[in-house]
């Protein structure tokens, strides 16, 4: 959003609204007043949005009652992210929506916040010490934004109880991995009546045969990355090596397409399908899809589809291409709102801060779809 007075006033006033939508949560007005001069403080232009920087924001002496709020004051913040999904779905709410899994890192020193330990980090690109988060976003066509997250803790950290309890681990969390992550919140959202249609993801969750299947039985169509190692089952053989699928395609069957946008233009691609499974029922088809690269023709890219029979090769290769709506979520959140600037250590602390960062990211997106709207509204009026 711009910098001048008219543009402060707008997301002043939408942050309050989405203040409002929580306030009930909590039982006194210091974490209530807190709450929302931290969301303030996160959506501000500030360099670094730590507890101080956003104490100076809210007018505060010091941190502490930032601190308690995030640390110490009894609050669900489940309930409160549930709240905060709700605002999602009355302003960006659409049954053709794409539900996209993902993690990210947050770096972090030392040893003493919640599950923290050397792994790898796509903010660093490499093996570092941090804390990652697997989030799960949701795209529309009027805007995207962080519906969900659950902090993965390593075995170094659940085979060590003692260790769990001082960060605030209750004993009973235990380990889950991410693709567990993953099927939870994709299973809180159906319960919940979010409206999409799609579920999309990397080949670090798409890999997994399981949570394609337990999809498959609830009927959520999905287009999955996966490995040239998966396989599948077809006409020929029950598993079926997917890379396998493609070799000596005739070229009329692959298609030149652009699956999205990047920094330096359309990405195009070859892409050609292969249907697999073809006993299923009949309104229903099950694709392995590859991606072929332009210039290095030798690099594929695979996933695995499960679609209404008519869906089409282009439709299958845009949900494809919305998987990197989540990096922009990422991308936006850790940049304007301050998703991986924190301070808190205990795991409790880690997903308030989240969920008050995912607040005011849903903030701006509603914000930005407003505005987008109004611009179209404009251009067709001419």
């Amino acid at each position: 959003m711009g910098g001048d007075l008219a543009d402060v006033r707008l997301w002043a006033s939408e942050l309050n609204a989405v203040h409002e939508r929580f306030v009930h949560r909590f039982s006194r007005s210091e974490p209530r007043e807190s709450a929302l001069a931290c969301m303030r403080g996160l959506i501000a232009p500030l360099q670094r949005k730590n507890g101080w920087t956003l104490a100076e924001e809210a007018g505060h002496a010091g941190p502490d009652r930032i601190h308690r709020m995030l640390n110490r004051i009894d609050w669900d913040a489940d309930e409160v992210l549930d709240d905060v999904r709700r605002y999602v779905v009355d302003n960006l709410g659409d049954p053709g929506a794409v539900l996209i899994v993902d993690d990210t890192g947050c770096l972090k020193k030392g040893v003493r916040s919640a599950g923290v330990q050397r792994q790898y980090s796509d903010t660093a690109g490499r093996t570092e010490n941090c804390q990652i988060g697997v989030f799960l976003a949701y795209a529309a066509p009027g805007g995207r934004t962080l519906i969900d997250r659950r902090l993965y803790l390593p075995t170094s950290w659940t085979d060590d109880r003692e260790r769990c309890r001082r960060a605030g681990i209750d004993d009973t969390v235990v380990f889950e991995t991410k693709v567990a992550m993953a099927k939870a919140m994709v299973r809180r959202a159906i319960a919940d009546r979010i409206p999409f249609r799609w579920v999309t993801a990397d080949a670090a969750y798409g890999f997994s045969k399981s949570w394609r299947s337990e999809l498959e039985q609830a009927d959520v169509f999905h287009v999955m990355a996966t490995t040239l190692h998966d396989t599948v089952v077809t006409r020929w053989a029950i598993d079926h090596p997917v890379h396998d699928l493609f070799l000596g395609l005739p070229r009329q069957k692959w298609k030149r397409r652009s699956c999205r946008d990047g920094a330096h233009g359309r990405r195009i691609y070859d892409w050609a399908r292969v249907e697999v499974r073809p006993w299923h029922r009949p309104d229903r088809r099950h694709w392995v899809i590859a991606r072929r690269s332009v210039a290095r023709p030798q690099e594929f890219s695979y996933y695995i589809a499960y679609c209404p029979a008519e869906t089409t090769l282009d439709e299958l290769i845009r949900i494809a291409g919305s998987r990197w709506a989540i990096e922009e979520c990422f991308q936006s959140a850790k940049q304007e709102c301050g998703l991986d600037d924190y301070q808190v250590r205990r795991y409790p602390g880690w997903h308030r801060h989240m969920t008050l960062a995912m607040a005011a990211h849903a903030c701006l997106a509603v914000l930005r779809a407003r505005h987008l709207d109004l611009d179209t509204r404009a251009t067709s009026s001419l």
